[in-house]
């Protein structure tokens, strides 16, 4: 974390294409149903905030690159944490879509 608690947001587009160039990575989009069927990036699943862990569910290998993208960056740092925290070891935040400059799919 930086100087008073304020860190720079990662990249997006480059968290994508390193998750592209990753092995068995799963793209995790952590906004809500409405936000992710307005505009997601392509390849991603589905896994609101509130519901992070029934990832476990569709993710069961705890090894499997997760890359994580919200809004803005916020909820997907609060749920690579979260990740980390029911066991999974290899999680990235990449950011928020805002930011995203590749196409979209709705």
């Amino acid at each position: 974390m930086g100087f008073f608690g304020f860190s720079r947001q990662p990249d997006i587009n480059t968290g994508v294409a390193e998750y592209k160039n990753t092995e068995g990575a799963v793209l995790v989009d952590v906004r809500n149903i409405g936000e992710y069927a307005a505009g997601h990036i392509e390849g991603s699943i589905n896994v609101p905030l509130q519901f992070i862990t029934d990832i476990k569910g569709r993710v069961t290998d705890l090894n499997t690159p997760l890359f994580v993208y919200c809004l803005s960056g916020g909820r997907s740092e609060q749920a690579a944490l979260l990740l980390k925290r029911i066991g999974y070891t290899n999680v990235k935040n990449i950011g928020g879509i805002n930011s995203y400059t590749g196409r979209v799919v709705r």
